[in-house]
């Protein structure tokens, strides 16, 4: 490798930090914790990269928080597009394989499943290979995350016959088998602490010499890893030839050196040329001396390289100690001092023109050096983070953003968060965002104080303004803009081959659901959480029929059955849309509930190819209605007219036909008239040119939707009917016994559920007895009640007990919308009782008690087609499992869908 000086080619940063993750502990499969200063690293990264000026606009891309395919989507882009320069930075938590040979970066979604790999991971050997192939001359990986060192020991192993990896190098920020700590929330971790200082250090900063300086002030500080460890950073191969290095940064001279209270480095040079003048006219005209600039004579001289004085701006630029990295010297021009004369000639010009640096540019010819822009913090719906996050890209980079010097007037960094999480901590948490405590920490748990808030409708600002007034106090006041930014309906998106005749306008959902499910029984629906985004809870207000006049279901409990089983419902529509393509299968027999931009935007995040769908409109689902909405913190002043100077010109772009333009690029509609796609030309087949919108979200609406929706998922009920017939005698003792398995269930139920256990036997009026009476237990006195559970000498009446289950369970949940479940576990010998008129009463009291039933048989065959146990699972919308499943675990998972589980 060469020395590498990458200007003026087409560099690119790709800076990724995951803050967030959705499985943390307590949850078994879930990582340590969250990292909130990694929310910092983030921001200060891009900032440094930025000043640095190795990298243009729009050259440094970040990302929050992102799941594996977002990261490899991102990743793969970047290697395309850099023909000079590619950074990759990686913090986050990470994890190593048993043997320490390869190296798991933990994206947002990472599980850890014993004996099942990591999901959710991406492994740094896969990140060597897209490196490897990238168009990039040259390639710097900087990892801070545990085990970052190993990262050293997969590059040497690393199969490449052509020798491409050799123009990668790495920076770690620990010693290899060594986890570091999570840092404080306030700031950037340690590492990229140190990492950003010495690039803003000034002047060319080489990888050589900012390794160096990142390892001499981490060991000055004495910061420790974990089993307190000293935290030593590492690089593949150190010391480098001199000739062998990457610039990184080639800065006007250190951000941190000498700097002025009234913020301008052109203010720092400018008092430096006043001393300078001034020493120079003290000396007097003939003096051969004044300005020598002679390297470390400490006096104020023209600026040979080494003198090191934050006033010159040509000595700034060549500092000593970034020159001891071995970076070859370029010759500095020399200029004669400036007397006395001249520098009172540059004041008074600059008192009267009132033009502040570009006064002084005209007199003297140079180019201001650009200071640190302002940032924008935008706070947005997490469907619609990558679409803003495009925008402010696009603006960042756009003339608009751009003064006359060729500086950045702000950057724009772009966080998204759960929007029922957002509008509570805006309405009720305005405190503690400003003053976070340790149990109450909404910059933690959601992001910055945000200047702008991009929520899905503005029904969001309605909800905040209705709690905020039944608070005694708030600090923070929401400026809404009037109108929407854009529009785009929630809509049905059916697989092309099961939506053929489906209408696609003119319906409501339940009656669009109807239609569905006659065509073809086995479509799934899927929708993600609605504690979320807002596209999913307008989408479940068109399921519970909570919008005024939908004909939708009434009941929350029986919409959430109509859905299709996972663990837990994918965070956003995007995730939803990206995670249906695993299974092809899944996915050819799914229909998804998403807003419509997706359908043209939300297709690239998966390696597998996602079946083409068709969208269908339903009438009584509000759309989505983005709004720009300043947000104004109490005692947040101190810039308050930069800052709403900066807000102004971003609103005035995004508004205008730049905005519109990428909002069209990404699916949306005109927020106005027919709702016409602001980009037709590339919509995709299956959308219908022009939509009717349904009437907007109602606020209150939302807020009873998403009380029902917790409703639907909080506490649970299950009944247990346990057979308890003289047949189960073989069937009773163990593990794999009646009891034995209902024990195994116990830990899906929390001490928040109700439940009990009936012993099911007898053939007259009393069909059952009661081992365990219902309602709340502590798991031990469940496990007490069944170990006494005893087989009885009779035979057992299934259809009396399931009649009396299902009235049972339906008066216990007339009330609310908490859910149910019934769990009838039999050997299946007494089924011919359930037969004739006995089973038709039942099927009849399951499709109307809307109660879950749960038909588990320990008979090899109780499950198939034309017993009765399926027919009553069928038509209590439950499920039919028997010793060809997985028994136990699907059991469980049963019940644990019911349930709250243990804590």
């Amino acid at each position: 490798m060469s020395r590498f000086d990458p200007r003026g080619k087409a560099n690119r940063a790709l800076l990724a930090g995951v803050s967030e993750y959705d499985h943390t502990a307590p949850d078994p499969q879930g990582v340590a914790g969250q990292l909130p200063a990694v929310r910092h690293n983030r921001t200060a990264l891009e900032d440094a990269l930025h000043r640095g000026g190795v990298f243009g606009a729009g050259e440094v891309r970040t990302l929050a928080s992102p799941a594996p395919d977002d990261f490899t989507g991102a990743l793969r882009r970047a290697c395309r597009e850099a023909r000079g320069l590619l950074l990759l930075y990686f913090a986050g938590h990470a994890v190593t394989s048993t043997s320490g040979s390869e190296l798991h970066l933990q994206m947002r979604t990472a599980r850890v499943l014993t004996g099942h790999g990591l999901p959710g991971s991406v492994s740094f050997s896969q990140v060597l290979a897209e490196l490897a192939e990238s168009n990039a001359e040259q390639v710097v990986v900087i990892l801070d995350c545990c085990y970052a060192g190993n990262a050293a020991g997969i590059w040497h192993r690393f199969d490449d016959p052509k020798r491409k990896k050799h123009k990668i190098l790495l920076l770690m920020s620990v010693q290899p088998n060594r986890c570091i700590l999570g840092g404080d929330a306030d700031v950037a971790t340690p590492f990229t602490r140190e990492l950003t200082h010495a690039l803003d250090a000034g002047g060319e900063v080489w990888l050589s010499g900012l390794y160096a300086a990142v390892k001499e002030r981490m060991a000055a500080a004495k910061y420790r890893a974990e089993d307190d460890d000293p935290q030593r950073p590492q690089a593949l191969a150190p010391p480098w030839d001199p000739e062998a290095d990457v610039l990184l940064a080639a800065g006007p001279g250190s951000t941190e050196t000498e700097s002025d209270s009234s913020g301008g480095s052109w203010f720092t040079w400018l008092r430096g040329m006043f001393a300078r003048g001034l020493g120079a006219g003290d000396r007097g005209p003939g003096d051969g001396k004044a300005g020598d600039g002679k390297a470390g004579d400490g006096k104020a001289g023209a600026g040979k390289a080494g003198a090191g004085k934050a006033g010159d701006r040509t000595a700034g630029v060549r500092k000593a100690g970034v020159r001891r990295t071995g970076a070859r010297q370029a010759p500095v021009r020399k200029r004669p001092a400036p007397s006395g004369r001249m520098a009172s000639a540059v004041l008074l010009a600059l008192l009267a023109t009132g033009a502040g640096g570009y006064g002084i540019l005209a007199l003297t010819g140079e180019s201001a050096p650009c200071g640190p822009p302002l940032e924008l913090r935008v706070l947005t719906d997490l469907d619609l983070e990558p679409v803003t996050r495009a925008a402010a890209d696009a603006y960042v980079a756009s003339d608009a953003n751009t003064t006359g010097d060729g500086c950045r007037r702000s950057g724009v960094t772009v966080n998204s968060a759960g929007a029922a999480a957002v509008v509570t901590a805006l309405g009720e948490r305005t405190d503690a965002w400003q003053q976070p405590r340790e149990d109450d920490n909404p910059q933690r748990d959601i992001g910055p104080q945000p200047d702008v808030w991009i929520p899905a409708t503005r029904a969001d600002v309605d909800r905040v303004t209705s709690a905020a007034a039944r608070q005694d106090r708030v600090f923070a006041r929401l400026e809404p803009q009037d109108g929407p930014l854009a529009y785009s309906p929630v809509v049905l998106a059916v697989p092309k081959a099961r939506g053929a005749g489906l209408a696609p306008t003119g319906r409501s959902l339940a009656e669009l659901l109807a239609d569905l499910e006659q065509a073809d029984a086995t479509t799934e629906l899927h929708r993600s959480d609605p504690e979320s985004t807002d596209s999913a809870l307008l989408a479940t207000m068109g399921l519970y029929g909570d919008e005024p006049g939908a004909r939708g279901a009434a009941d929350a409990r029986a919409a959430e059955l109509r859905l299709a089983r996972t663990a837990r419902p994918e965070p956003s529509a995007a995730r939803l849309l990206c995670t249906l393509p695993g299974d092809h299968a899944v996915d050819g027999r799914s229909a998804a509930l998403v807003p419509e931009f997706l359908l043209k935007t939300g297709i690239g995040c998966h390696p597998a190819t996602r079946v083409p769908r068709v969208a269908a409109y339903p009438d009584d689902v509000p759309g989505l209605e983005p709004a720009f909405v300043r947000v104004r913190w109490e005692d947040g002043d101190r810039d308050a007219e930069a800052r709403d100077d900066a807000v102004n010109r971003f609103r005035t772009w995004l508004t205008g036909a730049d905005g519109r333009a990428v909002l069209g690029e990404h699916g949306f509609r005109s927020a106005t008239g027919e709702r016409a796609l602001l980009d037709k030309a590339s919509a995709p087949e299956g959308l219908t040119e022009s939509v009717r919108p349904a009437e907007r979200a109602d606020p209150s609406t939302m807020e009873r939707a998403l009380e029902r929706y917790g409703n639907a998922h909080g506490p649970g009920r299950v009944l247990f009917l346990l057979d308890s017939s003289g047949s189960m005698a073989g069937r009773w003792d163990g593990s794999s016994g009646g009891p034995g398995i209902l024990k195994q269930t116990l830990p899906g139920l929390g001490g928040e559920d109700e439940y009990g256990v009936w012993a099911v036997h007898g053939t007259g009026d009393r069909t059952h007895t009661e081992l365990l009476p219902f309602g709340t237990h502590e798991r031990s006195a469940a496990e007490h009640a069944l170990g006494k559970a005893e087989v009885r000498d009779a035979e057992a009446d299934p259809s009396g007990a399931l009649r009396d289950a299902l009235e049972f369970m339906r008066e216990r949940g007339s009330d609310d919308e908490r859910p149910q479940l019934i769990v009838h576990l039999t050997d299946g010998e007494d089924d011919g009782r359930l037969a004739g008129k006995a089973l038709e009463d039942v099927l009849d009291r399951a499709r109307d008690a809307g109660v879950p039933v749960a038909m588990v048989s320990l008979s090899s065959s109780g499950c198939d087609q034309g017993r009765p146990a399926p027919r009553i699972a069928e038509a209590g919308r439950g499920r039919c499992l028997d010793v060809g499943d997985d028994l136990v675990p699907d059991v469980h998972d049963e019940v644990a869908r019911t349930g709250m589980g243990e804590e």
